[in-house]
């Protein structure tokens, strides 16, 4: 299916990150909204491909048509005012988010932010319900940064490794400050997990402020992705993360929407397929159990991002003197008193 033709009334946003801090809530409204046509797959992660270095800007533009519009807004028919998409990823390579807008100039981005001492053991959590992760043990997982800094410890099911690097996923000043940068202040929108969760409504309401969009008034504000957990990681990463010659098919549609060739339908097989593994992964599925944080890890956590916190706090201009269990200088009120 052709995606319908983009009109002037037709925009593009992107929600870039980082993870676990509530993009996908935020996609959740969106996806909602009877203005707004969200791509097919919650997470496409194109723009964050290798295959786009180096093509023209007619090679690029013709990828883009064939490979991202086709492929994942094929559904919208043209009348939206807004199209969406939410790939994390694209909070750590804000180089290559040139090739968005030389094609897209008024392209807008959500960046959500969360403190790191929340944020990195829900992602672990989360990278072992994807596959991509293999260390159950968050306390061991934080110890093998080092490791997987220099490609060493990678599990073989991890399809995009740069995340099982928990220190760099949770240096959210630095890439934020660097993502600003690149694509302008003033066409990004900061939201904060401690906002989103305090007071849902009022957070959808200045995203559609930004977005230039009416809120919609049957939005449901309920949080998407709770955590969860699994009774066999074996079985979790065989369905999440199979082997290539049946990934295709066995990684679930999700991902065969990300690599199918365009315009072939899903014969009975493959729905039958689908049908299996989804139930064997509900069957998987346990409620994930809230451990705490190992007090030397903590430690290790504050340790190594407490000065990117700092720097968070300026960059975004907000008070994040909580975090990392306090951090009085992440406070650019105080800091700019006591400067003066």
């Amino acid at each position: 299916m052709k995606a319908g033709p983009l009109t002037e009334q037709s925009r593009f946003a992107f929600i870039v990150g980082a993870p676990r801090c509530g993009t996908t809530t935020l996609a959740g409204f969106l996806q909602q909204h009877p203005d707004v046509c969200f791509s097919a797959v919650k997470e496409p992660h194109f723009f964050s491909r290798d295959e786009l270095d180096g093509l023209s800007e007619e090679q690029r533009n013709r990828l883009i048509d064939e490979e991202y519009l086709e492929r994942f807004f094929g559904q919208c028919d043209g009348t939206e005012k807004l199209r969406a998409e939410g790939s994390v990823t694209y909070l750590y390579v804000a180089d290559r988010m040139a090739a968005i807008l030389e094609r897209w100039p008024d392209a807008r981005f959500i960046i959500a932010l969360r403190d790191p001492l929340a944020m990195l053991p829900s992602l672990h959590q989360r990278l072992l319900v994807t596959g991509d992760e293999n260390i159950t043990d968050f306390r061991k997982a934080w110890a093998k940064i080092d490791d997987r800094a220099q490609g060493k410890s990678i599990p073989r099911s991890a399809i995009d490794p740069r995340f099982l690097r928990y220190d760099e996923a949770g240096a959210l000043g630095r890439h934020v400050e660097k993502f600003l940068v690149a694509v302008g202040r003033e066409r990004c929108h900061i939201v904060l997990f401690d906002d989103l969760a305090k007071d849902p409504e009022a957070t959808y309401r200045d995203l559609c402020r930004f977005l230039d969009l009416e809120p919609w008034a049957g939005t449901k504000y309920k949080p998407r992705r709770i955590n969860t957990s699994f009774r066999f990681g074996w079985l979790q990463r065989l369905l999440k993360r199979p082997p290539k010659a049946v990934r295709t098919v066995l990684a679930g549609e999700k991902f065969r929407t990300r690599e199918k060739q365009l315009g072939v339908g899903e014969g009975r097989t493959v729905k039958a397929i689908f049908a299996v593994r989804k139930r064997l992964l509900d069957w998987n599925k346990v409620p994930a159990k809230r451990e705490p944080l190992d007090p030397e890890i903590r430690q290790q956590i504050i340790n190594r991002l407490h000065d990117d916190v700092i720097l968070l706090s300026q960059v975004i201009n907000r008070d994040l003197s909580h975090w990392l269990g306090g951090v009085p200088e992440a406070n650019p009120k105080v800091e700019k008193a006591r400067g003066a």
